[in-house]
């Protein structure tokens, strides 16, 4: 009776568990479209080269496209990086900036930036996550860490579109046609 009783109780305890977990993570709320996009600055890395990174100076060229990435290196983040990188013909073509953002130190992404990106587009280190933060971007599980979210920002600071999913190979696609889109209005 008594291992009956402890087995009810620890599955209480896992519906319990479930139930938040899915709560959580439906809650999660990315800035959604026409929102004012937050300026940021930060160390970023371009074909191995360090420079710092300004959203306010990359928008006066036209679009950009801020996407953000749990961590380099990983099997999906190399999936996108490179997915990214093979589309940055189809980005210039539309006069679009792609910066990638994670909370990787800029070693790491000195080389990620020559490695899956293929030094076609730069990545920035957001050590304090503060720009994760501001664009609602962080895991609701592990705020330390991004969730796979991709913005596109006008050159009037607004949000014009956003994707948000796990699956890495979305992004570039959903990004281009919202870009396209922004471009024939």
């Amino acid at each position: 009776m008594k291992f009956k009783s402890s087995f009810c109780s620890i599955s209480r305890a896992l519906m319990v568990g479930c139930s938040l977990f899915m709560l959580v993570s439906i809650s999660h709320a990315e800035l959604k479209a026409g929102a004012n996009a937050p300026v940021f600055s930060a160390p970023a890395a371009l074909a191995g080269q360090t420079y710092s990174f300004a959203l306010k100076e990359a928008l006066k060229k036209g679009p950009v496209v801020v996407y953000f990435y749990p961590k380099a290196f990983t099997r999906g983040c190399t999936i996108e990086a490179t997915l990214f990188a093979e589309a940055t013909e189809q980005f210039s073509a539309l006069n679009a900036t792609v910066i990638g953002v994670s909370g990787d130190d800029i070693d790491t992404l000195k080389k990620f930036s020559t490695g899956p990106c293929g030094g076609k587009f730069a990545v920035a280190a957001d050590l304090d996550r503060s720009i994760m933060k501001s664009y609602d971007a962080a895991l609701t599980l592990m705020p330390s860490v991004a969730d796979r979210i991709s913005y596109v920002v006008t050159p009037d600071s607004k949000i014009w579109f956003v994707h948000s999913g796990m699956s890495p190979d979305q992004h570039v696609s959903e990004t281009l046609k919202a870009l396209k889109a922004w471009k024939s209005k």
